[in-house]
This record gives structure tokens, C-alpha cells and sequence, in this order.
């Protein structure tokens, strides 16, 4: 008998119901009650990851410490938990597919057949399995993305089934997230969305074990009855997962309908203890009651979607509690920036965050941004492109390169001032190419970035191809633009700030990445802080 325990998360009705949420909710739980706990994201698209997709494709690309590009969910996962996740933790259609196809062309197959079943269902259990090899986990949440119908889904819904039917009555369980929609005609939450939804994962040969009713009012005892009935399974095991003001609510309105109780009587677990979620109250508590409030105006180029900065927008929320401070967030399109427009498109900020992103699009919106930020005090911060552009600006208008400029946006300018790394000169493909995930970085003591870090060595996730070209570095240095962190190994700057400014730091990494609910990064925290007094002293 397997000594590790599967939760499956799946989601029917509707997307975009909060399967991520949901599961990082339980597991939080599930961890403040002793066990150790991981989860797993399954994408259905045939993408190899999410690393190529455009922003407004997918939301936001998350990286992982060990250079995985991957489902934002896995952001989700990291706040809650306050863990790290590795590529094992987030498996597409595309690579389980990859996989079997590069199996097949070096004959693993023995000449047989290659088929759905049983051979890529196969590799889909093999991965559902991964992150239980070292036995560092007692239970492995797995969130099944898309939803059941979808004709992606079904091979992953397949593997489900065979990976039940395969293991020990109690060592798996599924949870079935659903819409109950309220007719405002009819003045009553409806049942049927759900009935379907689960008589589909039922034709799959999955039956839910509990199921998480998503709604916008709270389902009463008579509606679980008849869910319940309808659905075949306990009326305990109908869960009310009401909207919530914060995602950050969600872990203890679970607790309340006892969902962590009810998965584990049914996988036969003891109760450990009781929930130590103090420290979650707190951080609850501050969000909820803060006493001082400000505006910070984020800069972008895909402001549209919220989910392309998801873990910027949450990383100003960790941020805030930390300054038990309100960040109210002004996303401005970099593209439509000019020089006529900018202060009333910024809108009066505290601070200023120029964001990351790829490509000449709104580049000219951001590097305006920046140079209104720096030439009047408000506290910059940039991060990736955002910290290039502050390069450029910089050079153009102190350093005196009136054309300095990336290699990127244009390839034949005389003065790259920002140019492309030269391991990334000879790569071909785009996939996964990138400098990717944690890098070691030396901050110099008696700078800003020390100050905020309190330390001289961190290490930080990365995901660009391009770099500050250390060719023009003693020009800067002498100008008053300080590269205050440096990769030891490849002298890559990453971390630039001018001295006689409240604050101004641009970083090559991405920060936002490594912050959780429990422990905000110093750098966001400093930066609302910064915010915090230039906004008493307006």
C-alpha cells in the first residue's frame, strides 16, 4: 500500500471557478494541520508549458526556482504554502505527449501500437507519481485544469480513473469544484449545472467524493440535500464555497465548512491536530484593517488582464499587510503613454512600478515613466524590461547616449546599452530557452539593495534573454547609476539604484516571484514603505 495519499481537484460548469484556490486552500490546511503537503498542476493544452504563450493567452508565467515555466496556479501553491515547486509540479498535455513521442522514436515500444490507451494514460499516472519518489510528501493534491467535457480533458480524466481503480480504496479522493448560478428571475441558486456536470465525470467512471459548490449565495441544507441525492454522494460532503472578499478568506471559510475534516475521514487519516492557522489570522486581520492607505501606478503592457501580473498584484498585497497599508494599484498602458498624456494617465502616484515584459510595444510609454519618476522623486521600481528601461532612460538623459538603446527593440543600434546575453546568441528555439529560475546574486554592502536585503548574497528567479551590457558599466557608475548586485559567476548585473533619490531600483530578476503571504519580499515591502512617505510628505 502506497504510504503517500492523491486528492484529484477537478472543475465543472464553468472555468475560472478557483480549482487553484480551492486546492491551495485545502492544502493550507491540510499542512497547518502537521502533514506534508505538495500540489500539482495538469494542464490539457498541447503547449509544452506556458513559457510561449502570450500573456493574454494564459495570465502570467510563473517560475519556479529550478527554471520551470508554469501554470500561475502554481503562484497560488507558493503564497499559500510558503513552499518552493519544481518542474514536477506542473505537467501539460504537450509534455506528457513529447514524452511518449520521444519514447517512441527511440523504440522503447517495442514496435507495438502507440495509443491514448494505454500509452499515454500510462505516462499520466507516472506523473501523477513524480513527486512522491523521495518520500517527502504525506499527501499530493492534483489539479486537473480545464473542465470536465472538455475533449482535452479526457485523457487526464482516464488516468484518473484507472489511477483509483489501480491503488487502495482510501488513498485516493476526488473533488469535484462546480457553479451553482443564481437565476435572478427565478430569485434561487440552481442545482441542475452540477447534476450534469458530475453525471459527465460519472461517464468518465469517476464518482466525486466530495464536491465544492462555488456560489454567489449560501447554499442552504435543503439544496445540499438535493445535491447530494442527485449527485450520489454524503450531504457532509457538499461544500459551500461562497465568494470571498479575498482569495487569502478562502483556507478558513474551507475550515468552517470543514472540508479538510471530510477529506480526511475519507482517506482514513487521523485528525492530527486542530488547524494552526495563527499566523493566518493575523495576516488576515491587518488585511482587513489597515490604517494608512496608497496609490501606486503600475506600468505595463498587458494591464488589460489582471492575471498577466498576478503575483505583482499579490506581491503589493503581502507588501501592504506587512506596512498595514491599503496598496490601491493604477494599471497604466505603457503604449499609450506620451510625454502630453503621462501625469494624467499616472494620476498623482506614491510610487511608480515599471513592469516586465518582452518586445518594443509601449517600450517608449515606459521609459517616459520612468524618467517622470526619477526627475520628480517618486519611488521607482522596476523590474526585468522595467529595469532595462530605467537603463535607457538613464543613459539617454544623464549619462548623455542620447541613442542608447536594447538590442532587442533594435538590433543594429550603436549603443546597446542593454544587449542580449551572449549564451542566449546562439538559440534557436523559444521554448524554455531563457535564463531561467534562481541565480546567486552579491549585493554591496552600504547600498540600498543591502539595506533592504540585510545581507550580501540572495538568490533570485530569472526569465530574460537580455542583460546590461557591462561595456558601458564605469560610464554609469560615474553618472550616479550604481549596479549595486552582481551574479558572481557571470557578472551580470542585477540590481541598479541612483543614490540621491528616495528610491530607485531597477532589478534583471523577477522578486514578485518569491513572495508569500507569510513572508513578503523585502524589496515590495521597502517600496510600499517608500510610497508610504513620499505620500505624507506631498
Amino acid at each position: 500500500m502506497s504510504s503517500v495519499k492523491y486528492i484529484f481537484v477537478t472543475g465543472g460548469v464553468s472555468s475560472s471557478l478557483g480549482k487553484g484556490i480551492v486546492a491551495a486552500s485545502l492544502a493550507k490546511l491540510l499542512q497547518a494541520r502537521g502533514y506534508r503537503v505538495t500540489i500539482q498542476k495538469f494542464d490539457p493544452y498541447l503547449n509544452i508549458d506556458p513559457g510561449t504563450l502570450n500573456p493574454y493567452e494564459h495570465g502570467e508565467c510563473y517560475v519556479t526556482d529550478d527554471g520551470a515555466e508554469t501554470d500561475l496556479d502554481l503562484g497560488h501553491y507558493e503564497r499559500f504554502l510558503d513552499i518552493s515547486t519544481s518542474q514536477k509540479n506542473n505537467i501539460t498535455t504537450g509534455r506528457i505527449y513529447n514524452n511518449v513521442i520521444t519514447k517512441e522514436r527511440q523504440g522503447a515500444f517495442l514496435g507495438k501500437t502507440v495509443q491514448v490507451v494505454p500509452h499515454i494514460t500510462d505516462e499520466i499516472k507516472k506523473n501523477f507519481q513524480l513527486l512522491a519518489q523521495n518520500d517527502e510528501y504525506d499527501i499530493i493534491l492534483t489539479e486537473i485544469g480545464g473542465t470536465v467535457g472538455d475533449i482535452e480533458s479526457f485523457p487526464f480524466l482516464e488516468a484518473v480513473r484507472q489511477f483509483r481503480w489501480e491503488m487502495a480504496p482510501h488513498d485516493t479522493l476526488v473533488i469535484h469544484l462546480t457553479l451553482l448560478p443564481f437565476l435572478k428571475a427565478a430569485g434561487e441558486l440552481k442545482t441542475k449545472p452540477t447534476q450534469h456536470s458530475v453525471k459527465m465525470l460519472s461517464e468518465a467512471g469517476i464518482q466525486p467524493d466530495i464536491l465544492v459548490c462555488r456560489s454567489e449565495y449560501p447554499v442552504n441544507t435543503e439544496l445540499r440535500k438535493k445535491i447530494a441525492l442527485f449527485c450520489n454522494v454524503n450531504v457532509n460532503s457538499v461544500i459551500e464555497s461562497i465568494d470571498a472578499e479575498s482569495i487569502y478568506d478562502v483556507p478558513l471559510l474551507m475550515k468552517k465548512e470543514k472540508l479538510d475534516e471530510r477529506v480526511l475521514a475519507k482517506l482514513k487519516m487521523a485528525h492530527k491536530n486542530e488547524p494552526d492557522l495563527e499566523s493566518w489570522k493575523i495576516f488576515l486581520g491587518r488585511l482587513k484593517t489597515p490604517t494608512r492607505e496608497v496609490k501606486i501606478t503600475v506600468v505595463g503592457k498587458y494591464v488589460e488582464l489582471p492575471d498577466a501580473y498576478k503575483s505583482i498584484a499579490e506581491s503589493f498585497v503581502h507588501a501592504g499587510v506587512e506596512n498595514e497599508c491599503k496598496v490601491r494599484l493604477k494599471w497604466v498602458q505603457s503604449e499609450h503613454l506620451t510625454e502630453e498624456n503621462l501625469e494624467a494617465s499616472l494620476g498623482s502616484p506614491d510610487g511608480i512600478l515599471v513592469a516586465p515584459g518582452f518586445g518594443s510595444r509601449g517600450l517608449d510609454g515606459k521609459i517616459i515613466a520612468v524618467k517622470y519618476a526619477r526627475e520628480n522623486k517618486i519611488p521607482f521600481f522596476g523590474i526585468c524590461l522595467g529595469m532595462q528601461c530605467a537603463v535607457i532612460e538613464y543613459g539617454r538623459n544623464v549619462v548623455g547616449i542620447k541613442d542608447a538603446n536594447s538590442s532587442e527593440i533594435d538590433p543594429q543600434s550603436p549603443n546597446p546599452v542593454i544587449d542580449m546575453m551572449e549564451a542566449q546568441k546562439r538559440v534557436t528555439q523559444k521554448g524554455g530557452t531563457m535564463r531561467l529560475g534562481a541565480y546567486p546574486c552579491e549585493i554591496t554592502k552600504g547600498t540600498r539593495a543591502y539595506t533592504i536585503y540585510g545581507k550580501s548574497k540572495i538568490s533570485e528567479r530569472h526569465r530574460h534573454r537580455f542583460e546590461f551590457n557591462n561595456k558601458y558599466l564605469d560610464r554609469y557608475t560615474k553618472a550616479g547609476m550604481i549596479a549595486s548586485g552582481i551574479n558572481p559567476d557571470s557578472n551580470l548585473v542585477e540590481i541598479v539604484e541612483i543614490k540621491d533619490h528616495p528610491f530607485f531600483l531597477g532589478v534583471q530578476f523577477h522578486p514578485e516571484l518569491k513572495s508569500t503571504a507569510l513572508n513578503p519580499h523585502p524589496i515590495f515591502v521597502k517600496f510600499v514603505k517608500a510610497a508610504m512617505d513620499n505620500s505624507l510628505n506631498k
